[in-house]
């Protein structure tokens, strides 16, 4: 018993200051922590400072298709979707309505629809039509750009502007729009705009980038159609069943930039597939190959506003046809500020 006595006495010995010491620090430590110390700022808000999600959240999205009205109205709008969507099947070579152009679906270019964002979508019709277009010189009205787009994109005829059809299509493109008001140009309107290239796009590289391609559109830029024969499951990019000349895909910028921003399958704005390099140079291959062609000559009655890459003189400049084609366009773009 004595010696566990003096066993016990001389741990406490050893653990007494010990502990005196660890209590000292604590001490300090706390001291300098809460006296010396600047105060710590915990900035509660931080977490949802997310900048990328803010600026997706201020993306254009279409109204909710459960909020097309009821009554002939509402019928109207949805028969207007229906021809985005199968246009080939209502107005195609072998239509069930009328038999007026090339097979491609308005939502070809225009897609989900005409509702997705930086993807040639429907937003700013509603909110900019009427409207002065340079191209025809003439202030336009909705039916006159649904009619350029059937007879240039899909290399067709025009729709007589007292149609059903007409009404349809403008009745649905105008309700995608509805919701945003008139003179503004939402988030997500048109296509990307993607850097001038400091030297020409060359075909030649785009061929090797339209290998990414093939698995859709073929290997001659044929398309896959569908199997019941209606219409196109990815639309031709060249020769007699795609756009002709006076699509505005075949300005570079434009094919670029919707590429950009769309291909291959499954690429988006934000999550790109292909470099800004790729998707000029893939934009010079297909617009180098046959297509169908197009009287042009009531367009730019003013040449003056012809966009840089306007694929056809004559110009108000000096650059040939081929910088205006191919670029580089930093030298146009340059010379056109000083005039």
């Amino acid at each position: 018993m004595e010696n566990k006595s003096n066993h016990n006495k001389s741990i406490n010995r050893i653990v007494h200051p010990v502990l005196s010491v660890v209590v000292a620090i604590l001490g300090v430590s706390l001291l300098v922590f809460f006296f010396i110390l600047p105060p710590v700022k915990f900035d509660r808000k931080k977490p949802e400072q997310k900048v990328f999600a803010t600026f997706e959240t201020d993306l254009w999205k279409a109204p909710d298709f459960s909020k097309i009205p009821n009554g002939e109205t509402g019928v109207l709008i949805k028969y207007g979707r229906d021809l985005i969507v199968q246009t080939s099947t209502y107005l195609g070579p072998n239509g069930s309505v009328l038999q007026i152009s090339n097979g491609m679906n308005c939502q070809n270019c225009h897609l989900d629809a005409g509702t997705k964002p930086f993807s040639n979508n429907y937003s700013a019709v509603a909110t900019s039509y009427p409207k002065l277009r340079a191209r025809s010189g003439s202030i336009e009205n909705i039916e006159k750009r649904i009619n350029d787009c059937l007879e240039r994109s899909l290399n067709g005829k025009a729709l007589l502007l007292d149609s059903r059809e007409m009404k349809a299509m403008s009745a649905y493109i105008m309700w995608v729009g509805s919701e945003v008001p008139k003179g503004e140009f939402p988030k997500g309107v048109g296509l990307v705009n993607i850097a001038f290239l400091d030297r020409p796009a060359r075909a030649e590289n785009g061929k090797i980038v339209y290998e990414k391609c093939i698995v859709c559109h073929g290997k001659n830029g044929e398309g896959i159609m569908l199997a019941n024969g209606s219409g196109w499951q990815y639309p031709p990019l060249w020769g007699e069943g795609s756009y002709n000349i006076g699509a505005g895909l075949y300005r570079l910028s434009r094919f670029a930039g919707y590429v950009k921003a769309n291909m291959p399958f499954g690429a988006t704005w934000d999550a790109p597939q292909l470099t800004d390099e790729e998707a000029w140079d893939v934009a010079a291959y297909v617009n180098s190959m046959p297509r169908p062609t197009k009287d042009l000559s009531k367009d730019w009655p003013d040449i003056s506003k012809k966009p840089i890459d306007h694929p056809f003189g004559p110009y108000a400049d000096d650059f040939d046809v081929a910088q205006h084609k191919f670029g580089p366009f930093k030298p146009i773009q340059e010379k056109s500020k000083t005039k």
